[in-house]
C-alpha cells in the first residue's frame, strides 16, 4: 500500500511538471511585458527586426513586448550589463556575431564573450559594399582600381569597432589587395547620411540596409552564395573572384542566473517567431537570411564561430 501511495505520488509529481513545462511553452510569460534591449540606435538592423518580432508578439500571440534602445560603446554597454539584469525571463538582450566575439579583444572593454548567455540565433545578414548613388564608382571595378591607385586615402564606413562590417573591410583589404580605412559609426542608422552626402567613400554595411536604400546608395557587391531578387543587378563577391560569403548573425540572450527552464521558454518562444510566415517573408524579402539556432545547438554554433571569428581577426592583424 505504501508503495502504492508513493508511485501515486511520483507519477502526480511527474504529470505535475509535465503540464507546467507544457503551459511554459504554449505562452512564456502571461500577463507579463518582455522587456527587449537592444544596444544600437533606432534604425539599425537589430532594431528594425526587434519591431518585427515585437508586433508578431503582440498582435499573433497576445504577447507584449517592449523595444528600448541602449546605444554605446559599438553594443559593449549594454553587453557588459547583461548579467546585472533581472533574471526572471522576461529580459532579454540583442547580441551580435561576431562582435560578441571580438570587442572583448579591446582594451577596456568590460566583458568576456563567455559571458553572454545567448539562448536563440535568429538570422544572418549579409555583407554588402555600397557607394553612394552620387558617387563616381558605379562598378565594383572602378571602386578597387581607385583604392589600388591611391593606397590608404579611401574610406568605408561601418557600425562599431571589433563588428561584422569592421571584419568585412579588413577581409576586403586582404583579398583584393587594397587598403581601405575603416570609419567606426554608433550603428547602420547613424552612417547612413555619411553614405549619401559622400563624408566618406562608401560603407560595408549588410545587404538590407542595401535594399533599404536603393534609391540612395548604389550597391557594388554583396557576401551572399547568389543574387539576391531584390536587387539582380548586383554581383555577388564570388562572382567577382573573392571567395566571401559572411555577415552578422543576430539573437538574443538573457542574464546567465536565469534558471534553465525559462531559457528554454524563452529559446522556443524566439523559435516561434522565427518561423512565423509573416515575419519569415517580411525579413527575406527585406534581405535576411533565416537561421534557427536554439538553445541546444548553441555549444555547437558557437564551437564554430569563435574560432571563425578569431581568424578573421587574426588576419587583419588585431591579433597574434
Amino acid at each position: 500500500m505504501k508503495r502504492f501511495k508513493l508511485l501515486s505520488a511520483v507519477l502526480s509529481a511527474c504529470l505535475l511538471s509535465f503540464g507546467l513545462l507544457s503551459g511554459a511553452s504554449a505562452q512564456p510569460f502571461p500577463d507579463k511585458t518582455i522587456q527587449y534591449i537592444i544596444p544600437f540606435p533606432a534604425a539599425g538592423e537589430s532594431d528594425l527586426v526587434a519591431r518585427y518580432q515585437a508586433d508578431i508578439s503582440a498582435k499573433k500571440f497576445n504577447q507584449p513586448m517592449v523595444v528600448m534602445n541602449r546605444a554605446g560603446a559599438g553594443g559593449a554597454l549594454v553587453w557588459s550589463a547583461l548579467n546585472t539584469y533581472p533574471a526572471d525571463g522576461t529580459t532579454v538582450v540583442g547580441v551580435n556575431i561576431p562582435h560578441t566575439i571580438l570587442q572583448p579583444l579591446q582594451e577596456g572593454i568590460q566583458y568576456k564573450t563567455e559571458d553572454i548567455n545567448a539562448i536563440y540565433y535568429y538570422h544572418f545578414t549579409p555583407d554588402a559594399l555600397m557607394v553612394s548613388a552620387d558617387s563616381p564608382y558605379k562598378t565594383y571595378q572602378e571602386f578597387i582600381a581607385a583604392a589600388k591607385k591611391e593606397p590608404g586615402k579611401m574610406s568605408l564606413a561601418g557600425s562599431a569597432q571589433f563588428s561584422a562590417n569592421h571584419m568585412a573591410v579588413e577581409r576586403l583589404n586582404k583579398l583584393a589587395g587594397v587598403k581601405i580605412n575603416y570609419v567606426p559609426f554608433k550603428g547602420t542608422g547613424d552612417l547612413i547620411t555619411a553614405l549619401i552626402g559622400i563624408h566618406v567613400d562608401g560603407a560595408m554595411g549588410y545587404l538590407p540596409l542595401a535594399i533599404q536604400q536603393k534609391g540612395k546608395v548604389r550597391t557594388l557587391a554583396i557576401a551572399t552564395e547568389k543574387r539576391n531578387p531584390a536587387l539582380p543587378d548586383v554581383p555577388t563577391f564570388k562572382e567577382l573572384g573573392l571567395n566571401w560569403v559572411d555577415g552578422a548573425y543576430r539573437g538574443v540572450a538573457v542574464p546567465k542566473a536565469t534558471p534553465l527552464v525559462l531559457q528554454q521558454k524563452m529559446s522556443d518562444y524566439f523559435a516561434k517567431l522565427n518561423a512565423d510566415p509573416e515575419t519569415k517573408k517580411k525579413l527575406e524579402d527585406s534581405g535576411f537570411v533565416i537561421v534557427d539556432v536554439p538553445l541546444a545547438k548553441m555549444p555547437a554554433f558557437m564551437k564554430e564561430k569563435i574560432p571563425q571569428a578569431m581568424e578573421d581577426a587574426k588576419n587583419a592583424g588585431m591579433i597574434k
